[in-house]
């Protein structure tokens, strides 16, 4: 019987999910959270959201219904501590899954009524799908009536949830990575989902099927992670406010103010790196210059030297016998000095050449 040389995983390498799950609440300003019930799905289909599936998501009608609620069914189980295949959809290995409803207060046809009134309240749901305990990974997906839909609330709802998210556990998920699919015609959703700070990561080529139009479509995928998510700059971008007793809001804001101190430190710590180079680079240079110069006035003084004795020796030739120098002795009107040694002496500098 062989025995694992392996050491045993501890609950924090295991990086399991806990096995019962209390879904907060969340607050918007147009929108408000709670956890999504059974009883929910009847409503969306009151509420028409499943139209248009293929354009927003690639799937059909039947295909989007079925899938939404298994999503519900399975966030349900995980609030009652219900292991995926106790749910009655799915396997063990299934992953978890969280459900919430979406609620407005809102009457925007100012009518004195609440406009989803006859749902109570409810206009459609947001989802975080395929959470991945071990990569710290999940899915966010919404979906609304037809009637709510560009009105704004799934930009209100998602960095919401995005925040509880990436918040660290036990007040939130602390997950390290969110993601979406976008096919690729759905442009609006793409939009937004930049303007949240996702980028593309990857496309599957004719991942889905365009029943509109009768041929295969492309599948974006999107994901940001934890270290580049803002939760106030992705609500600044739609006109949003924090709301700090939200879950997860004060660790989210505790890590941001961390990553960017770190990012400030660094910028200081290059910038004084960088000031350091600077002076090493001018006392280089310093001692260079020192040196050029110190080598010119060498050589200065070595060229002046042999100036002299040359002047010397012609001073000496001249009064031996009759010079054949350009310039006589009466036309130097008694100077001494050779008419090399005096040329340039009167220019400025830097007027060379000109």
């Amino acid at each position: 019987m062989s025995v694992s040389s392996e050491p045993p995983l501890v609950q924090s390498e295991l990086r399991q999910l806990p096995a019962q799950l209390v879904i907060p609440p969340i607050r918007g300003e147009m929108v408000h959270l709670r956890p999504a019930s059974v009883e929910d799905l009847s409503r969306l289909d009151e509420l028409e959201a499943f139209y248009n599936a293929s354009g927003i998501t690639g799937k059909d009608v039947h295909s989007e219904r079925a899938i939404v609620q298994t999503w519900v069914k399975r966030s349900v189980a995980w609030s009652k501590g219900l292991a995926s295949s106790d749910s009655g959809v799915g396997d063990p290995e299934a992953r978890r899954t969280i459900a919430w409803s979406i609620l407005t207060d809102a009457d925007h046809d100012a009518d004195g009524q609440i406009d989803a009134a006859n749902t109570d309240n409810v206009i459609g749901m947001i989802f975080l799908i395929d959470i991945d305990g071990w990569a710290r990974s999940a899915r966010i997906q919404v979906i609304l009536g037809k009637d709510y839909r560009g009105r704004g609330y799934s930009r209100d709802a998602m960095p919401r949830v995005m925040t509880y998210g990436f918040a660290s556990t036990p007040a939130g998920l602390g997950l390290h990575r969110i993601w979406v699919s976008v096919p690729e015609k759905n442009t609006r959703s793409l939009s937004v989902y930049q303007s949240l700070g996702f980028v593309p990561s990857g496309t599957a080529r004719d991942g889905l099927w365009d029943a509109e139009v009768g041929k295969y479509q492309d599948l974006i995928v999107m994901d940001t992670l934890a270290d580049e998510y803002d939760p106030i700059r992705s609500l600044d971008a739609f006109g949003m406010h924090m709301i700090e007793d939200n879950p997860g809001v004060q660790e989210a804001l505790s890590a941001r103010e961390h990553s960017i101190a770190i990012k400030q430190k660094t910028k200081r710590e290059n910038a004084s790196a960088g000031a350091e180079d600077h002076d090493d680079n001018r006392a280089a240079k310093s001692d260079f210059d020192g040196s050029k110069a110190h080598d010119a006035e060498s050589h200065f003084e070595s060229v002046q030297s042999e100036i002299t004795s040359e002047t010397q020796e012609a001073q000496d030739d001249s009064k031996s016998d009759v010079s054949n120098w350009p310039f006589s002795s009466e036309d130097r009107k008694g100077s001494k000095d050779a008419w090399w040694r005096t040329l340039g002496r009167s220019r400025k500098r830097g007027s060379e050449g000109k």
